[in-house]
């Protein structure tokens, strides 16, 4: 099968058919330049993915990939990069070894297509010029045969008229001749341009056109196995990748399978573990016993009932709160927030044996509100971190103890790290000095000294700040005792409802050697709350009274801040009716809390300002 025996007269239809197989060819390349472009794309967005969830340095985030599940995210991320990558191989071996390949075989086959036919072109061109030529003499030899033959007529004519001269006939018979002659000159000619128009055309046919279509047919032939290799090749470059792309996914399977779920519950134990053991037996209050509420039950002064009264030594009386005096202090615990009771129908004690109240609610302990108010949000760790603004203490005795101890290890960890820099800073610029002792056209060794002293400067600034925070390290972890026996010989006692509400309090402060401690006796949360806090607050006096009452009821002080009262008593005054509905009164010098205006008769002093009476 051969284009040139088969198709030597479809000149035209072949320059059409293998201009359409360069646009094939031309249409595969954009296709494949579009898959790379895709490829890139997509290799692009798996990128931007894949960093979009990487946890920040230096970020809360950051910590939570300790835990199994989140190291397999995080390699299942980094696999997904290496996916990416290799989405990049494809596009940059597409391109490379089919995109641009193809194109400039593209234009090499334009090339030949264009030289092909353009020898095509010339040899019709050359078998039309022939078939002229051919035309031409073909016709100028029917010219001359019909001139001949009209010359011989005429002198066939002229020699049968008797009246024609001899002369006349004679000159006929010479252009007849003539005629003739030319008639056949003509013949030879025509019979030669024919012999020669034969060869040329089968030549043209049988050779030129042949071969012609042959180059054409065999560039079209390459075209479509070059194609067809392309096709080949871009089967491969995704083939070639298969394997580490299974590599990539093979290392998501072995990282989902590297989950350990007991290892990440252990790491919740180790991140949130305090140290402190679980709180004892909560006593039975006995409340079928008659027993008269006063403020040493509801705040935390002592009451009268043989319980031990609280009492700091020296300056430490007025330290519980450094933004709230005492008096504003037990105020802020004792006062009432429901509205006072109306006085009762009766005056008599026996008609309201407990007297009207407030809207019912449980009764509670004063730790019980005092532990509301330690852990109501922002927390309050501790009494010293209130006096500095709430700012984590340097020793991280916020913290509970075995956080505290992972914090310090970190930080002594840290330190080490920097002690180890600083000492390999330090090394390098004594070589470098020991070189310019040596070779003194290298540099000035006195232009160092200032350099390395502060280097070692700072080598024993930081194996200071290690040594502060391994003492701190080692007083929790028990290697050195955390109270003096003398401190605590100093500590008084305290109650044991006191000593429950000092108790959830120091569970997160800090104490006076900056230390965090885990003792629970009386004497070492008594004197955290005596020497914790800075002279500025002092004790201050008590709030003078400003006139007296009489009881006209007997009053129950079942609420917190209240205070109880029996008909007929006479009491102090020390803070009259706000408005609220309550008045504040003080028994002897150590009982104060409210009771409903309307059960006490009020008599302030003339002098106090905007003195009444309330009646």
């Amino acid at each position: 099968m051969s284009w040139g025996t088969e198709l030597w007269d479809q000149f035209d239809n072949l320059e059409k058919h293998t201009q359409w197989g360069i646009d094939i060819l031309e249409k595969y390349i954009k296709f494949v330049k579009e898959r790379t472009d895709i490829e890139l794309s997509y290799a692009k967005q798996l990128r931007n993915l894949s960093k979009k969830y990487q946890p920040k340095k230096n970020s809360k985030e950051e910590e939570e990939y300790k835990y199994t599940a989140c190291k397999a995210f995080l390699s299942t991320l980094n696999e997904m990069n290496d996916y990416a990558g290799q989405h990049e191989v494809i596009s940059e071996n597409m391109t490379s070894q089919i995109t641009v390949d193809l194109m400039r075989y593209v234009q090499e086959l334009k090339q030949e297509r264009k030289s092909n036919f353009h020898d095509g072109r010339k040899a019709q061109q050359h078998i039309e010029t022939c078939w002229k030529q051919l035309e031409s003499s073909k016709r100028r030899f029917e010219r001359d045969c019909k001139e001949a033959d009209r010359a011989q007529q005429y002198f066939e004519k002229m020699d049968a008229d008797i009246n024609v001269t001899k002369a006349d006939v004679e000159k006929a018979r010479q252009q007849a001749q003539l005629r003739h002659q030319m008639a056949e000159d003509s013949k030879a000619d025509y019979s030669s341009i024919l012999q020669r128009f034969n060869q040329e055309q089968w030549e043209y046919y049988h050779t030129h056109i042949p071969n012609i279509f042959q180059k054409i047919q065999e560039m079209e032939e390459r075209r479509i196995v070059r194609i067809g290799e392309s096709m080949k090749t871009y089967a491969e470059v995704d083939r070639q990748v298969i394997p580490i792309i299974g590599k990539c996914l093979d290392g998501i399977v072995k990282a989902a399978e590297s989950i350990d779920q007991k290892n990440d519950s252990q790491l919740v134990v180790e991140a949130y573990k305090s140290g402190f053991e679980p709180p004892g037996d909560i006593e039975f209050e006995d409340y079928t016993q008659p027993m008269k509420r006063t403020v040493s039950e509801n705040s935390l002064s002592s009451s009268k009932e043989g319980k031990p009264e609280l009492k700091f030594g020296g300056k430490s009386r007025g330290k519980l709160w450094p933004f709230i005096k005492k008096n504003k202090l037990v105020s802020l615990l004792t006062s009432p927030h429901q509205p006072p009771p109306p006085p009762p129908a009766s005056a008599s004690p026996s008609a309201v044996p407990n007297g009207p109240q407030s809207p019912k609610q449980q009764k509670e302990p004063l730790s019980h509100r005092f532990n509301e108010f330690m852990t109501s949000k922002p927390k309050i760790h501790c009494f010293r971190s209130l006096k500095r603004g709430g700012a984590t203490p340097e020793d991280f005795s916020n913290l509970p103890p075995e956080q505290r101890r992972k914090k310090l290890q970190q930080k002594v960890d840290d330190l080490n790290k920097e002690i180890q820099k600083e000492t390999d800073q330090r090394d390098a610029i004594t070589k470098m000095k020991d070189v310019y002792l040596k070779n003194p056209q290298m540099g000035d060794p006195a232009s160092l000294d200032h350099k390395l002293a502060e280097v070692t400067q700072n080598i024993e600034r930081l194996r200071l700040e290690t040594q502060k925070f391994e003492a701190w390290l080692a007083e929790v972890e028990g290697r050195l005792p955390a109270r003096s026996e003398q401190a605590r010989r100093q500590s008084g006692m305290y109650d044991g409802q006191t000593h429950q509400t000092v108790t959830n309090c120091a569970q997160d402060r800090e104490s006076p050697d900056g230390s965090y401690t885990e003792e629970q006796s009386q004497e070492s949360e008594l004197k955290v709350l005596a020497t914790d806090f800075d002279d500025e607050f002092d004790d201050e006096e008590p709030l003078p009274a400003i006139g007296t009452c009489k009881a006209l009821y007997t009053f129950e002080g079942q609420n917190e801040g209240t205070i109880s009262v029996v008909e007929g008593e006479t009491l102090s005054v020390i803070e009259e009716d706000k408005g609220d509905g309550w008045t504040r009164i003080r028994r002897n010098e150590d009982e104060e809390g409210y009771v409903p205006t309307s059960y006490v008769e009020v008599y302030l002093d003339k002098n106090a300002k905007g003195a009444k009476t309330y009646i």
